[in-house]
């Protein structure tokens, strides 16, 4: 089982020796050694039936609309005047950061969770895009939109394989940026400035790497959610599926947002 630079998806790769993410039967158990099942018990509940594609597409979209919605509030809320940006911005954030660390390291599918995270992600994102010029935060939703569409065709023609090769390049590329964006911010506390975050030429060279990265990280989502599938993991995993693919998607619209306002600055 190949592991993913999403840590939501790679956690489940790690869950012991029994098979994919605990639940271990022989491969290709119908229910992917779920406890108990066999020739001689009730057919399964709706809850307990394997996962499928339909499962992972209707919990992405919800956990989606959730966001959007929260994130349109949100915004309106700030450019009329009602509230501030920032506390929004800063308990969003800071709120979707501790479910998302709930939902990673106890690696629970649990929907109240997800759509927390997601209401989360999307409050602080509404706030964040109201403070960008007009017009910006549309184009940012519409290039993530854009890149997961891709990476998806990309993915399901087989058009770059997810390898072990591959998954290992993207994780240590992943970890390199953040390292990078860490240091930055760690020496701006004592006035230096490396060049990458901001409106210059480095700034923008280093958000589209990183936008690089994080379709990439797409593809390796897209494959680990097949891999659920292939498994035949309960349905109600499509939520973790859906969560891990909302972490990617919150990141790739934050690093769209930041190239298209640098380049629109003066």
């Amino acid at each position: 089982m190949r592991s993913s630079s999403n840590p939501a998806f790679r956690n489940l790769a790690a869950r012991g020796n029994v098979g994919y993410a605990g639940f271990g039967s022989p491969q290709g158990s119908p229910h992917g050694g779920v406890p108990g099942y066999g020739v001689d018990q009730a057919p399964p509940r709706e809850a307990d039936r394997p996962i499928t594609v339909d499962d992972v597409v209707m919990k992405t979209a919800t956990t989606l609309g959730v966001a959007l919605l929260t994130g349109i509030i949100t915004s309106v809320l700030v450019l009329g005047g009602s509230i501030s940006p920032w506390p929004p911005l800063i308990i969003g954030f800071l709120v979707g950061l501790v479910v998302s660390l709930i939902v990673i390291f106890k690696q629970t599918p649990n929907p109240a969770l997800v759509l927390t995270y997601s209401a989360a992600e999307g409050m602080a994102l509404g706030a964040l895009t109201s403070l960008v010029p007009k017009g910006i935060g549309l184009q940012a939703l519409l290039g993530t939109a854009l890149v997961f569409g891709v990476m998806l065709v990309v993915y399901r023609t087989g058009a770059v394989k997810v390898t072990p090769k591959l998954t290992k390049w993207v994780i240590a590329a992943a970890g390199g940026a953040f390292l990078l964006v860490l240091v930055n911010l760690v020496l701006g506390l004592f006035g230096v400035n490396l060049g990458i975050r901001g409106n210059g030429p480095m700034a923008i060279i280093f958000s589209l790497v990183v936008i690089g990265i994080a379709a990439f990280m797409l593809l390796l989502d897209f494959d680990l959610a097949d891999q659920m599938i292939r498994e035949g993991l309960p349905s109600k995993w499509a939520w973790y599926a859906a969560f891990g693919l909302m972490t990617t998607l919150v990141w790739l619209y934050v690093e769209i947002l930041r190239l298209l306002w640098a380049l629109n600055s003066d």
